[in-house]
């Protein structure tokens, strides 16, 4: 247990760093647009596309560390007022279907990417499949966060506050 924690700790934070380098892409793609057009009177065509990728990218690797801090919105409060056992069973329940739902979204995402790989982004000359690609592999990202918490959660570590922290029972 603790060596496939350490994996999912290391995993998420890869995730974490990936969503973040991709978040600054896109900040100084979007500030290199607003230049452009603003101050020198000449729009960029690409860098609007490579924007909205970048961003993409960003909230599908994003989204695997947030689920791994708990910090997805959660409606703690029913939960909370549960009795331990039927809480726990609940937690349980909510992290086992959002997994079946990511192994679709997988799966139908890298479908996708297969479909669309000989079409391209305007502007640019590369496949739009590196767009859709953000899906499946943010998905496998992702996963990998579920079943940490599904780990966690076995071993008694699924109480969630009203802050989003995990509380270890």
């Amino acid at each position: 247990m603790r060596a496939f924690l350490r994996i999912e700790a290391v995993v998420t934070t890869l995730a974490m760093r990936l969503a973040i380098a991709f978040l600054v892409a896109a900040v100084v793609l979007a500030l290199y647009q607003v230049t452009m057009r603003f101050v020198f009177s000449a729009s960029s065509t690409w860098s609007e596309v490579l924007t909205r990728l970048t961003m993409i990218w960003s909230v599908f690797l994003g989204a695997a560390a947030t689920y791994r801090n708990g910090s997805m919105i959660a409606v703690t409060v029913v939960a909370n007022a549960l009795p331990e056992r039927v809480a726990r069973a609940l937690f349980m329940l909510a992290h086992t279907l959002t997994l079946v739902f990511l192994v679709l979204l997988m799966w139908q995402g890298t479908l996708m990417t297969l479909r669309v790989m000989g079409q391209t982004l305007s502007s640019l000359n590369m496949s739009i499949a590196w767009a859709y690609a953000a899906i499946p592999v943010g998905a496998v990202f992702i996963a990998v966060a579920v079943l940490g918490c599904l780990v966690r959660g076995w071993h008694g570590e699924w109480r969630v506050d009203m802050e989003g922290d995990e509380a270890a029972q």
